[in-house]
């Protein structure tokens, strides 16, 4: 019985044996009939557009921080204390130079100011009786003199309480919005409280800004800048007016500023601006669409689209250096040259040695939609 078991146990053994060769065998006459039926089917091939690398005159530039000032900007307050009598300070309205924006009680100097005038008018008559009694030698010249010098002091009188009403009577100075004010009747003001803030409504805008005192030592005016507001609108142009005499000690920084001819479409006074600022001459460089600049872990990187040993147009990864990134194309310093052929469109399909396959509408130019 012992020798009939381990017969069994053999033969089951050599089945199982058997069936594992065969296992193996099929597997690997699988494998080799996988491979020869890949390297009998063609490489295939990434579809992209592609764009032609050109040349063009190139002007480097700087960005500054930059605040936009109006022409005429003042912060109201009153010269003399005083009760408020009447206010206009809408905020936001515009006023034209002239208008009344607050008025201070002026009821002792209105009084004193008809005292005076009535002061002068007697001054006045004195004088002409004293003179046509000089005439007929009925007065002396010292006492016309005096009578002359009463008639003067009375007038200047007159011209000081006029010059109090007119100092506590606060007028716009120029045609102006008005800012955010508090100011009530009744309420009584100090000398020199602060009433509100006008900004002009002008035609044109300043706008400040800071440069390295390199950049500012090559600044002229006349020069153009570019503003670009936060919101993302497109760039407003402006020409530098001028240029601070002396350089900041502590950022050795210097301030120029430049004027918007159109206020129209510019930011609000006060508002925060990005201002390109152009540095040295400008040069030829070359340019490429925006969406040909792949980011890559060792940086800025195109696909250089150009014909391999085999004939066939093949992706070629080259690291590239951006010098700057304009609306629709980036400015390359150094990495690509005129005239080659890059992946402007489905780069992201792409790696070092590729085939390439180019779309119908291909090659485009940098710089076309």
């Amino acid at each position: 019985m012992a020798r009939r078991s381990w017969l069994h146990t053999g033969v089951l053994i050599a089945l199982l044996g058997g069936l594992a060769t065969g296992l193996v065998l099929w597997k690997h006459a699988s494998v080799r009939a996988a491979e020869a039926a890949s390297a009998s089917q063609p490489e295939p091939a990434e579809s992209v557009v592609a764009a032609t690398a050109v040349e063009r005159e190139h002007g480097r530039s700087t960005t500054a921080i930059g605040t936009v000032v109006a022409l005429r900007s003042v912060t109201l307050r009153n010269e003399l204390a005083g009760t408020v009598h009447g206010v206009k300070l809408t905020p936001g309205e515009v006023v034209e130079a002239g208008t009344v924006l607050v008025q201070l009680d002026i009821s002792v100097e209105s009084a004193e100011l008809k005292a005076q005038e009535a002061q002068a008018t007697l001054a006045q008559s004195m004088l002409e009786r004293m003179q046509r009694l000089s005439h007929s030698q009925f007065a002396s010249q010292a006492d016309l003199d005096r009578t002359r010098a009463e008639r003067d002091v009375a007038l200047a009188q007159i011209a000081r309480a006029k010059a109090v009403i007119a100092r506590k009577t606060i007028r716009a100075p120029f045609r102006a919005r008005v800012g955010i004010a508090d100011v009530h009747p009744g309420q009584f003001l100090s000398e020199g409280t602060l009433l509100t803030t006008l900004q002009g409504v002008d035609e044109a805008a300043y706008v400040d800004f800071a440069v390295a005192q390199q950049v500012g030592r090559e600044l002229r005016p006349g020069e153009e800048v570019e503003i670009v507001a936060a919101n993302g609108d497109a760039p407003i142009r402006a020409k530098i007016v001028a240029i601070d005499a002396r350089v900041d000690p502590a950022t050795r920084n210097a301030t120029a500023r430049a004027r918007i001819a159109d206020a129209a479409g510019a930011p609000a006074p006060g508002a925060s601006v990005r201002v390109r600022v152009p540095v040295g001459d400008p040069r030829l460089a070359v340019a490429v669409p925006l969406s040909a600049i792949r980011k890559g872990p060792a940086g800025d990187q195109v696909f250089v689209l150009a014909t391999a040993a085999d004939g066939r147009t093949r992706a070629q990864e080259r690291a590239v250096r951006v010098e700057a990134l304009l609306e629709r194309e980036a400015v390359i310093e150094s990495g690509l040259a005129a005239g080659e052929k890059v992946a402007a469109s489905g780069s992201f399909k792409l790696r070092d040695g590729a085939l390439v396959a180019l779309s119908e509408g291909a090659p485009a130019r940098a710089g076309q939609p």
